[in-house]
């Protein structure tokens, strides 16, 4: 008899934000189901403005992927969400609260690219991959259910509380829904998503908690983030004695890099650490007037935005991640640097503190403003003073990177958890 974990599974991927030209959810979306193409058939499903890049990339429209065009409905919602976010790059749950009015058009329209397909059985599964929020509905489900095939959500993250040390950095991001969040649980179609899914991939254990007690058992705990030992296949090799640290990120005011400035200061002043700054935004010119303040510009190199191609050449060069972020939902760039050998330095709170351990990296706990400073203060000053200390955890954060979290051992992962959807579905 076949064993029916050595046949491949023809799979549905949705996937509306898939791009390797991009970061964040889109190049999420995108290697998780490039890398299950390993592992199983994979057609893929995505919105349009993909199209271009993903032609680029080498797949053959058609065969490999199908763009969906939804633009009369997602471009001027869109539009409307950029004008009332309130700034570039703020106003996150109010651009995720006009995803969930585009996104289930998105899917009408794939039911009636795919759902005659799906009904005749071309397709052992279907797997919503992106988006991530799961405030985000699904309303395919239940259709594709009903029609005999497992369909599979996630993986799901976001909505990390905000600290309560920090409601005026909530408001400068202009993060007025975030107070009416938790609202999303009762949403049309919200309880039809989860009854529905066959599996339902978690990335944070905040995510996970907040799935209702009757489909905990259907949770699986996956954080969504991955390695291409393609993109980051340097090793961390820092020039001289001194301590050098990087911060990656946007400058806002989550981020943190004004309070890594002012706990860094007396260290780069004094010579004993450089710091590198990669990334751009608002806090731009206020984090350079910080710097001169203090007297640490010497030290300090703001290099902007790069290509994220490039930042595995400026990250290599260095000891640690210094990454004060106070929310963050996965912490991709957490596990880049874990992947080169550099060491990260994070607050224990979300995506970072879940990611990070005692043995693969320096973890400050998630208090106060001055709290927070202080204690990356302490851990900088601690490693500038015990450089030793770092080779033995930059050897461990490359080994958990390699041993979980390339996106080769993702798709594994993922193909364990089609293994059980499927055979559930298969009668005794």
């Amino acid at each position: 008899m076949t064993d029916p974990s050595s046949i491949r599974p023809r799979v549905l991927a949705i996937a509306e934000a898939a791009n390797p030209e991009w970061v964040s959810v889109p190049l999420v979306g995108w290697s998780l189901a490039q890398a299950l193409r390993e592992v199983a058939d994979v057609h893929l499903v995505t919105q349009i403005r993909n199209r271009d890049a993903i032609l680029r990339a080498g797949l053959v429209e058609g065969r490999d992927f199908t763009a969906i065009d939804s633009e009369a409905v997602a471009r001027p919602l869109w539009t409307l969400a950029e004008k009332l976010r309130m700034g570039e790059g703020k106003g996150w749950t109010t651009l995720q609260a006009f995803n969930a009015l585009i996104y289930p058009w998105f899917e009408h329209l794939i039911w009636k690219e795919f759902g005659n397909a799906i009904k005749a059985g071309e397709f052992d599964l279907v797997h919503r991959i992106t988006p991530l929020s799961p405030t985000i509905t699904s309303p395919i489900a239940k259709k594709v259910v009903k029609a005999g095939v497992p369909f599979v959500l996630g993986p799901l993250n976001g909505g990390v509380p905000w600290p309560s040390q920090f409601d005026a950095e909530r408001r400068a991001e202009k993060e007025w829904l975030s107070y009416l969040r938790s609202a999303y649980k009762h949403l049309p179609g919200r309880a039809s998503t989860l009854k529905h899914a066959a599996t339902i991939i978690v990335g944070s254990r905040h995510t996970q908690s907040e799935v209702p007690a009757k489909h905990q058992g259907k949770t699986v705990y996956m954080p969504e983030n991955g390695i291409d030992p393609a993109r980051f296949n340097l090793a961390s090799e820092p020039d001289g004695g001194v301590l050098r640290a990087t911060f990656v990120g946007r400058l806002v005011p989550y981020k943190g890099a004004d309070m890594l400035i002012e706990a860094a200061a007396d260290l780069i002043g004094s010579g004993r650490m450089t710091l590198d700054i990669i990334g751009d935004g608002p806090m731009l010119d206020q984090l350079t007037e910080q710097a001169n303040s203090l007297g640490c510009e010497k030290g300090l190199t703001f290099h902007k935005w790069i290509p994220h191609e490039q930042v595995q050449s400026i990250l290599s060069r260095s000891h640690v991640l210094s990454f004060p972020s106070i929310r963050e939902f996965g912490g991709g760039v957490v596990l880049e640097a874990m992947a080169l050998g550099v060491v990260p330095v994070v607050v224990d709170y979300a995506g970072p503190g879940e990611l990070v351990t005692r043995e693969t990296g320096f973890k400050v706990p998630c208090g106060s403003r001055d709290e927070i400073i202080e204690g990356f203060r302490s851990t900088l000053s601690d490693v500038a003073e015990n450089p030793a200390r770092l080779g033995p955890v930059a050897e461990n954060a490359k080994r958990l990177v390699q041993s979980q979290f390339l996106w080769s051992r993702k798709a594994e992962q993922v193909r364990r958890v089609y293994d059980r959807a499927l055979a559930k579905d298969r009668p005794d």
